[in-house]
């Protein structure tokens, strides 16, 4: 029997007072398989991250989990998760990873990479710092476990937040514009990383500017313009041959900047 997709969201639409940022987006993300958003500042990317999340409450649509479908109360701008015990359970296993790197300051990277798993989960830390350290060593940064955020590169703070994602072992990772905060050197240490995770095969949906990234780990690119999707498909189809004049202008803009 097929499994259902990780995360599903049908017809969602979400708005900002009158301001309407999706119009009724579609996406899907299957077990195992690697969906990038792109598109032009404003065009939803973040905003429909951040409503698979439930981090952003939207107006209508529905967003499943496994097959799950979110519990609401009310309707439109008055609509809420209608099951905090839901959304816990969902949150916990849909990690996510910001533009900025948002490490706690006062802590160690090895304290910062354990602290979900042991206040949200409950686990001991005999149990979770092994797996904090496993981690730390996937992302390459393993002699840093001691140090202080402020003592590291944005490319190993990133790095770290990664390795904090991860120690949660969620069912898929969120990537927002993981590496727009980092100059091109530090870049690369964190497309690397998340080029690693597509090839291990981790359900992911990546937010990204960078048009080569989401081409090497993508197995479906959506390109999102004013709100709604203009065209979806595989990255050699999307970046070889993109079919709306519109995502043309964007590759061309992206590809002379």
């Amino acid at each position: 029997m097929q499994q259902p997709p990780v995360i599903e969201i049908r017809d969602l639409h979400k708005s900002y007072g009158t301001l309407e940022v999706l119009k009724g987006v579609t996406i899907t993300a299957e077990r195992g398989k690697v969906v990038s958003l792109i598109g032009s500042s404003g065009s939803g990317k973040s905003t429909l991250l951040r409503c698979a999340n439930l981090l952003e409450d939207s107006q209508s649509g529905e967003i499943l989990f496994k097959g799950e479908a979110v519990h609401w109360r009310g309707t439109g701008m008055a609509r809420r998760p209608g099951d905090a015990r839901q959304v816990l359970r969902i949150r916990t296993n849909l990690s996510m990873v910001f533009q900025q790197f948002n490490l706690w300051a006062h802590m160690s990277i090895l304290q910062n990479v354990m602290e979900a798993p042991m206040t949200v989960l409950g686990r001991d830390r005999a149990e979770v710092e092994p797996k904090a350290r496993e981690y730390l060593a996937k992302v390459g940064i393993a002699d840093k476990a001691d140090a202080w955020p402020a003592q590291l590169s944005g490319g190993q703070q990133q790095r770290a937040a990664i390795a904090r994602a991860l120690c949660m072992e969620p069912e898929a990772l969120l990537f927002d514009e993981p590496t727009s905060a980092l100059d091109p050197e530090l870049e690369q240490e964190v497309v690397k990383v998340i080029k690693d995770l597509a090839n291990e095969g981790r359900t992911m949906i990546l937010v990204t500017h960078d048009m080569r990234l989401a081409a090497d780990v993508s197995d479906e690119v959506v390109f999102l313009h004013k709100g709604l999707i203009e065209e979806q498909g595989p990255p050699d189809q999307l970046f070889g041959a993109p079919k709306s004049e519109r995502l043309r202008q964007f590759l061309s803009a992206t590809q002379s900047a």
